[in-house]
């Protein structure tokens, strides 16, 4: 018979898969290492157990336990697997960016959870670093991981990864493409790989708002380049140990959105549900698709599952607050207030005093208001100018709004196109009214067309 004695023997041996429609503006071979086929789901499984038995050999983890680690998620469910089996304890902490689903999932696997601001220094007392590391001076028989600088993490796949694509390309594979986030995926596969054949190249896909990038081009460590991101599982603000950018050739940088896209389409498409970082690493696969000629053959590796991100690239509310989703074109003055053409134009009347306008500001969170009398539209009020007004006459409020009113705005018709809206909008004109044809009007402002674009 043929089985496996527990879950942590089914790790590794994952299928190579070739890509057909994603990859169509590639002329080469291109094979994605589906790295779900592990039992947490992710290639972090394989780095998880190496870096526990290495614990237990040298005698940092102790029977009885508890595992501390800051991981995006995916480390904590290849650990919480192998804690299970070997009877351990542990505490996971997360940053607030990280899907529900995955903090779910650690607490059904029994890790408890613990989640951090992301939008903190990697040194702030609240980052999901500091807090990992003081959880692991401070709790009694515990072992922190510290994946980003833990050898054993690359190591991992220098004696796993690396050598099943090499035996899987029957040695033919010729670029490498990895999002880096530990590092220790593409170094310690990379290292394989090019002691095979120092010919294949290596590249990494980083995100806007990391510092892998510049820092592998220019050896400066640039703080300004780091600002808070969507994207998971890959860039960092920090530089790990397990990062071996001697055996990296370059590195790409993807934007959130089209990471974000690219994990729909490889699940559209090719039929493989995979998460964030493998939509990363297909568009910057495609951004670097002058570097492949139609004889290599390219590995991308695809880290884990999308059941992962369902909360998030796979929901089109989520995808649509971030203007990530393909929606219709935007065209005319009508598209533009679809989505506020059921609410009622507020106005002000001409005898109505400023006070009156400035409540219905602040009630309704608007900044410009058309100014009405009994034939209609007259005028308008915008708050920058009742601002002004105030610093000059703090008893401005009780004064009739006719008397510090500007110029109606312009009207528009409902076929007028955007560009002709956008003209019309200035520094001394924050908005466009929209003729109903009814007698009625709505209102455009800057912010419409922003949201558009």
């Amino acid at each position: 018979m043929k089985y496996a004695k527990n879950i942590l023997e089914t790790i590794g041996n994952t299928p190579l898969v070739q890509l057909n429609s994603v990859t169509k503006e590639i002329d080469a071979l291109v094979l994605a290492k589906v790295e779900t086929f592990n039992p947490g789901n992710s290639i972090k499984d394989r780095m998880a157990l190496k870096m526990i038995e290495d614990a237990e050999a040298d005698g940092r983890l102790k029977p009885g336990g508890t595992i501390i680690e800051g991981t995006s998620g995916n480390t904590g469910m290849g650990l919480a697997l192998a804690a299970i089996i070997k009877g351990y304890k542990c505490i996971f902490v997360l940053s607030d960016k990280q899907s529900k689903e995955k903090m779910d999932i650690l607490r059904a696997v029994g890790a408890e959870v613990i989640v951090c601001p992301t939008d903190v220094e990697p040194t702030d007392p609240r980052s999901y670093y500091s807090v990992s590391k003081r959880l692991g001076s401070e709790t009694p028989n515990s072992w922190y991981v510290n994946q980003y600088d833990n050898p054993s993490n690359a190591l991992a796949h220098y004696e796993q990864t690396g050598p099943e694509i090499w035996e899987q390309t029957e040695g033919k594979i010729t670029h490498l493409v990895v999002g880096v986030g530990t590092g220790g995926t593409i170094s310690g596969t990379a290292k394989y790989l090019k002691e095979k054949n120092p010919n294949v190249k290596v590249w990494g896909i980083d995100t806007y708002g990391s510092v892998f990038k510049k820092y592998h081009e220019t050896g400066i460590f640039d703080e300004n380049e780091i600002y808070p991101y969507i994207t998971e599982g890959i860039g960092e603000d920090i530089l790990p140990k397990n990062v071996d950018f001697s055996v990296i050739d370059g590195f790409t940088k993807v934007t959130d959105k089209d990471a974000a896209v690219y994990t729909r389409k490889i699940a559209k498409e090719e039929g493989i549900f995979v998460g964030n970082s493998a939509g990363s690493a297909i568009k910057g696969m495609l951004q670097l698709k002058d570097h492949f000629k139609k004889d290599d053959v390219v590995v991308v590796i695809f880290h884990d599952h999308g059941t992962r991100y369902v909360g998030k690239m796979f929901n089109d509310d989520w995808m649509r607050e971030r203007g990530f989703l393909e929606e219709k074109e935007v065209a005319t003055a009508k598209d533009l207030i679809q989505s506020h053409i059921d609410k009622p134009l507020i106005t002000v009347q001409t005898e109505e005093l400023v006070s009156h306008a400035i409540e219905r500001m602040r009630d309704f969170k608007i900044s410009q208001i058309p100014v009405s009398d009994s034939k209609g539209i007259v005028g308008s009020l915008d708050e920058s100018v009742l601002l002004h007004a105030y610093i000059e006459d703090k008893n401005i409020a009780d004064t009739p709004i006719k008397e510090v009113m500007e110029a109606m705005y312009p009207i528009v018709k409902l076929t007028a196109s955007v560009d002709e809206v956008s003209k019309l909008i200035t520094k001394e004109n924050q908005a466009v009214l929209v003729d109903l044809e009814n007698g009625k009007h709505h209102i455009i402002t800057k912010y419409d067309i922003i949201n558009a674009i």
